[in-house]
């Protein structure tokens, strides 16, 4: 079977694309193949001029705005000047393995980039957008734990890896949760998520733990690595389908359906998770 490639993208003229994380890596390419497709993309970057000139290199349509998803004021404030329907929203953005920082909402710096703020930015968006949530997921969620008592990181001593790991393993479970609710209440919405597999992105070359860039030969590149991504957001999966690379460990390779590790598809966890965390962005439960 031919392996799944750009080229077997669907003409996606009319629709709109939101999409964080965007100024470089796998969600500068995957904004570039949504708009080359014809989608109207929305590159959602902290860095405004940084984004713009991304932009300038981009075919198609394309408009950017300021967003930064680790605060929580700046995400409501971009939701609440949002009009008009998403077709498409990929919660991309993400930092890596890095030193303890607070954000002004009192949040370490990692869990608030890589899955509060993802959180809170869904559930604002949730009503206007038509077709599928992305999630950009991590294997290392299968090395995560769930603490629901110190989401945070403010009360056990902080790990940088662990605190990736973790916040991988809520955004599995916030899929999880989302597509619960979404089909309990007959949305043709889906909720999915993609991993890249390991890319050599600046995610893994910011690592304080670096030492896998020194295989990068073994790794998938940006541009095979947003794969997963745009496979994610364009093909008939399931909802919570789980895309990644197929080669040996989902390391590297073309983009296919998988499976998450166990604790990503603990339902009772995942409900429990989604409620600690509406608490703590702010949104009802």
């Amino acid at each position: 079977m031919a392996k799944w490639t750009v080229a077997d993208m669907p003409e996606m003229a009319g629709t709109t694309v939101v999409l964080t994380g965007t100024s470089s890596g796998i969600g500068l390419v995957a904004a570039r193949e949504f708009a080359r497709a014809g989608a109207h993309v929305v590159l959602a970057v902290r860095n405004v001029p940084k984004g713009e000139d991304v932009a300038r290199a981009m075919e198609g349509s394309v408009e950017v705005r300021e967003l930064d998803v680790s605060d929580l004021d700046s995400i409501r404030e971009f939701a609440s000047k949002w009009t008009g329907p998403i077709t498409v929203l990929v919660n991309n953005a993400g930092i890596m393995d890095v030193p303890l920082t607070r954000t002004r909402d009192g949040l370490d710096l990692q869990t608030a980039t890589n899955s509060l703020g993802p959180f809170l930015l869904t559930n604002l968006l949730l009503p206007k957008i038509t077709d599928r949530v992305v999630w950009v997921a991590s294997q290392l969620h299968r090395l995560g734990h769930l603490n629901l008592d110190d989401i945070g990181w403010d009360t056990r001593p902080y790990k940088p890896l662990d605190a990736y790991s973790d916040s991988k393993l809520q955004v599995v479970l916030f899929s999880l949760e989302l597509q619960r609710r979404l089909t309990a209440s007959g949305s043709k919405v889906r909720s999915v998520l993609a991993h890249p597999g390991i890319a050599t992105t600046t995610l893994v070359a910011h690592s304080s733990s670096n030492a896998i860039n020194r295989f990068s030969m073994l790794l998938n590149d940006p541009e095979h690595g947003a794969l997963p991504t745009l496979f994610a957001a364009t093909q008939n999966v399931a909802g919570n389908a789980y895309v990644g690379p197929d080669g040996v460990g989902s390391i590297k390779g073309s983009p296919t359906v998988r499976k998450p590790g166990k604790a990503g598809l603990d339902m009772v966890a995942a409900q429990g998770l989604w409620a600690a965390v509406s608490a703590k962005v702010g949104v009802p439960a």
